[in-house]
């Protein structure tokens, strides 16, 4: 009897496995098309039995301002989406605050909205792309903000920007610009970039596509055999950077970022967490008792804890790696989350 339950019981797990093909619309500019990121990622699945339809809008250059007033909000709001992907122009998240708080942020949320408002099931996933090759290469965009001088810089910026946005607005996140992170990292040979320094070569398309099929399936990227024009020793060092990267963390960049014990439409803007980027200390500041301060990396391991019973509470990072990380602050009302950038 208990051999029978088990085969009924894995027979139903493979049917509403089996049942499961996303339409997913893409929503951003060159970063997607070039190389044609969404077929590739459909080619990557149909490898491994895993089937999708999709639509997308990707004009060169066009910005999530630009998106809601051309074609996107009407593929939006005509519904029927299990995932739409955003990806905003490949510097404007880097640039400086004041900046990207008016001319990203607010049509971010505005897509972000209309995807909930027309598609109530549906999960909306930001694309966090990648730097340029060797930082910004405008002098002006540099000389206002020199963290863009260096790839490491203008990268650490656009990751810190994806993962605010995701938070804040209660989305998934694919973290293709970690992928690539870990390829120049621990494989400088392979080739991510193009000609131009800035768009992807086909290595880096294929990074991008098994980053955004475990997001999709939530499958292990070993499983995929497409390997598209790669080497196949290539593709399958970045099949386990995609493992590494987002498959052994997939519930830190899957709807990890509500703050919790809060409502999805509240938001707490009073909290202050300064200087950031930093480079020794960090102040958190809040109108209300603060109870406990973690730090995580943006796998959501913790590397530190604090209690305290205070409102402002000061904390020394001195000695921690230089990166981006997550500080949770928790309170009576919730836990309240900030991304923050660590300095050398």
């Amino acid at each position: 009897m208990k051999s029978k339950i088990l085969v009924l019981l894995l027979l139903s797990a493979n049917i509403l496995h089996a049942q499961y093909e996303p339409n997913v619309l893409y929503i951003g500019n060159s970063y997607t098309y070039v190389n044609d990121l969404p077929k590739m990622i459909s080619d990557i699945a149909a490898s491994t039995g895993e089937h999708m339809t999709y639509n997308s809008n990707t004009p060169g250059g066009c910005t999530f301002m630009q998106h809601c007033s051309n074609q996107s909000m009407a593929m939006i709001q005509a519904g029927g989406w299990d995932i739409v992907v955003l990806q905003e122009q490949s510097q404007l998240p880097s640039f400086p605050q004041n900046q990207v708080e008016w001319q990203c942020f607010p049509y971010a949320q505005q897509l972000v909205d209309s995807i909930y408002a027309h598609n109530p099931d549906a999960e909306p996933m930001f694309y966090m792309t990648w730097g340029r090759k060797n930082g910004d290469p405008d002098p002006n965009n540099v000389a206002e903000f020199p963290v863009l001088d260096t790839y490491e810089g203008m990268d650490s910026m656009l990751c810190e920007r994806y993962i605010y946005m995701a938070e804040t607005y209660h989305t998934s996140l694919c973290p293709v610009g970690r992928v690539w992170r870990h390829l120049r990292t621990n494989n400088p040979d392979i080739e991510l970039y193009a000609n131009d320094g800035s768009h992807p070569s086909v290595a880096g398309t294929y990074a991008a596509a098994c980053a955004f099929y475990v997001m999709f399936f939530h499958r292990n990227p070993d499983d995929i055999t497409f390997n598209s024009t790669l080497d196949g020793n290539i593709a399958i060092t970045i099949r386990e950077a995609a493992k590494i990267v987002v498959f052994d963390s997939l519930e830190r960049w899957r709807h990890a970022f509500p703050p919790v014990g809060l409502d999805a439409t509240e938001t707490e803007p009073s909290i202050k967490v300064y200087p950031n980027p930093t480079t020794t200390q960090l102040t958190v500041r809040a109108p209300y008792m603060l109870q406990e301060i973690i730090l995580q990396d943006i796998y959501g391991h913790t590397m530190a804890s604090y209690s305290t019973n205070c409102k402002e509470h000061h904390i020394d990072i001195s000695q921690t790696p230089s990166g981006t990380y997550i500080l949770r602050a928790k309170t009576a009302t919730g836990i309240i989350s900030r991304a923050i950038i660590k300095h050398p």
